[in-house]
């Protein structure tokens, strides 16, 4: 009965909703909890408080599996983390004793056999040291830096264990990066809810399973807390950017700590912009472990229902609007700096698209639901009507808005976003084939951006976003540009590059956005896995495979970087993280899919009937001829 009152209360918007007992006191503005000794009770709820720093933080008494974190004896700075007998020598004692490589190798892999993980020890700050990582005694990386097996994707799977998170003794997730030679960190030490998908997928195709589950139900929890910056609070649903897990001393016992997960919700991050793809991408890799494991159990639990019924009540709600599109800000996506992507920017309707496909398929039916769903129905139908109509380009389309008439005022006008001619760019003669095109990168009053944008094409192909005949003629122009797009290292994030004034006024002159660099027309070895999945659902896995043939020349000789830079991407991206995990997991994702293709399935969404015939009778419509006054018409599948 109470789990029920909890979903009426997200549903219907009631504030009061407390989620997983997390209670947060606004009027004082911080949290409190009692202090617990080393032998602490199983307790039934988890326990977040704020630091003195203002620091969220969530404690590993774990609600969800019934757990309590035991608390670890601390004996030294990088002690061991294992319980070891009494008197028995520690880890570290064999390596200062011995020195010897191989018994360091043996002895930290020991810890993660049943996982096959390469994993040495564990990190006072809750994350790790992979055996690549570890200076003890004069030992030298060079001399630790041996890949176990003998080919790159061998190489690959000893490099994306080694950046496993643990909270709580358990997997959790992966680190941004894991780049020895980085004397700057910032924030890529931590877990970031976009950047584990691809992680996640290779590990639900090796078969392990409980790292995604894990990262499923933790980052669940996260969603809940008080959100704050400069006495603003966003909506309920925002999922966190990132988190981090944290080893604290336990007062009252110096010998005694807990594990604690603190999130970014964007107060941190470079330019403090909430990260709206994080609740998409959550809701996609929750549809994905159901999918692929079978286990419908995660899915229909209350509180991820709950879950997901507030990620979709902040994206459903209603404002000033008049397109079914998402409006976002700048930097909220992949691209998390100043681009120009503000407004309706096409990555995020993919992915919007996706998780409202999603959602459907998981959520229960119940009396509370109805108006949900009927919700999401409806701008199922608007959304993918307004995307394949008006971001739609060709050579036939552009040659239409070569010829647009300005400054119609009527129900029946033809340039309805009242589009300049004068803005069509000149690159984009010479770049639109003849056979072939994409949907374009945003569109607003006056305002279409023409750039080429790779996740948002490539993800309306998976989502089904796009249409059958649009999404074979997107990649047929990732064929006829080639020299372009991919070039010696896939795929480029966006093209073309913003240069000169345009880059200027654009990105407010980011040095790390130059042109062909980082987001700007830079190329992401990540975007592997999108593009394979795009290619397999459409049976033209042949692109996929020789993109990933061209990744396999230089990525891993490049140690695994997170971006390339210029045209061709001929050169190691200026800042680049070197080991970079959604790199490594990118090109694995996509050898695993193009190994085995039917496994593609769990991640494509396809387009049913119902939601054709209500598109149909949309089209039939004609909203443009609708008279003033007239009842405007709802479709519901």
């Amino acid at each position: 009965m109470a789990a029920s009152e909890a979903v009426l209360q997200v549903v219907c918007g009631s504030s009061s909703y407390d989620f997983h007992n997390v209670r947060s006191n606004k009027s004082k503005g911080f949290n409190t909890r009692k202090r617990s000794s080393v032998h602490v009770q199983a307790q039934l709820s988890s326990r977040p408080f704020r630091a003195s720093k203002g620091k969220r933080v969530f404690h590993g008494t774990d609600k969800l599996e019934s757990l309590v974190c035991n608390c670890k004896r601390v004996e030294s700075v990088n002690g061991d983390t294992n319980n070891n007998h009494e008197g028995a020598p520690s880890k570290l004692d064999k390596i200062q004793n011995s020195g010897s490589l191989d018994e360091i190798v043996t002895d930290s892999t020991r810890h993660g056999e049943a996982m096959g993980l390469d994993v040495a020890v564990k990190h006072n700050n809750g994350g790790f040291t992979s055996k690549d990582k570890l200076h003890i005694d004069g030992l030298s990386r060079d001399s630790l830096n041996k890949v176990s097996g003998n080919s790159i994707e061998d190489e690959a799977w000893d490099l994306l264990r080694s950046s496993i998170v643990y909270y709580c003794n358990n997997p959790i997730g992966t680190i941004a990066a894991n780049d020895p030679s980085s004397t700057v960190i910032l924030n890529y030490d931590q877990v970031f809810i976009r950047d584990f998908v691809p992680s996640g997928i290779a590990f639900l195709l090796k078969g392990e399973y409980d790292i995604v589950r894990n990262f499923i139900l933790h980052t669940l929890q996260l969603q809940s807390w008080e959100k704050t910056m400069d006495c603003h609070s966003p909506g309920q649903g925002l999922m966190p950017a990132s988190f981090k897990v944290r080893t604290i001393l336990l007062d009252g016992d110096d010998a005694a700590t807990e594990d604690v997960l603190d999130p970014d919700f964007g107060e941190a991050a470079i330019g403090r912009v909430a990260p709206v793809d994080s609740g998409l991408w959550w809701i996609i890799l929750l549809r994905a472990y159901g999918k692929c494991t079978g286990d419908l159990s995660v899915q229909e639990r209350v509180d991820v229902q709950t879950g997901i019924k507030m990620i979709l009540k902040l994206c459903l709600a209603d404002g000033f609007d008049m397109f079914p599109t998402l409006l976002v800000t700048d930097g909220s996506c992949m691209i998390d700096r100043r681009m120009g992507i503000h407004g309706h920017p096409l990555e995020i309707q993919a992915l919007f698209y996706s998780a409202l496909l999603c959602a459907r398929e998981m959520l229960t039916p119940e009396d509370g639901s109805a108006d949900l769903i009927r919700a999401l129905n409806n701008r199922l139908v608007a959304l993918s009507f307004h995307i394949r109509e008006y971001y739609w380009i060709d050579m036939r389309k552009v040659n239409e808005i070569y010829r647009y008439k300005t400054e119609e005022y009527s129900y029946d006008a033809v340039n309805k976003f009242n589009i300049y001619p004068e803005q069509i760019p000149p690159w984009l003669v010479e770049f639109m084939p003849s056979k072939g095109g994409y949907l374009i990168g945003n569109l607003q009053p006056a305002h279409m951006d023409f750039r080429f944008f790779s996740l948002g094409n490539l993800w309306s192909i998976v989502s089904s976003l796009a249409t059958a005949e649009q999404s074979h003629a997107i990649l047929d122009l990732i064929e006829a540009k080639w020299a372009e797009l991919v070039a010696d290292m896939p795929f480029k994030i966006c093209y073309p590059a913003l240069d000169g004034q345009e880059w200027r006024i654009i990105t407010g002159s980011d040095p790390k956005n130059n042109p062909w660099s980082y987001h700007n027309g830079g190329s992401w070895p990540t975007l592997l896995w999108q593009l394979t999945v795009a290619c397999i659902k459409m049976n033209r896995a042949d692109i996929a495979s020789k993109a990933v043939q061209v990744a396999e020349r230089r990525i891993s000789k490049d140690k695994w970087p997170e971006y390339y830079d210029t045209k061709r991407a001929r050169f190691i991206g200026k800042q680049a993280r070197l080991f970079q995990t959604w790199s490594i997991a990118g090109y694995l994702v996509a050898k695993q899919l193009l190994a085995n293709p039917d496994a593609a399935k769990f991640l494509t969404n396809e387009e049913d009937s119902e939601l054709i015939n209500a598109l149909s009778c949309m089209i039939s419509a004609n909203p443009r001829r609708r008279k003033r006054g007239r009842k405007k018409q709802s479709f519901i599948v």
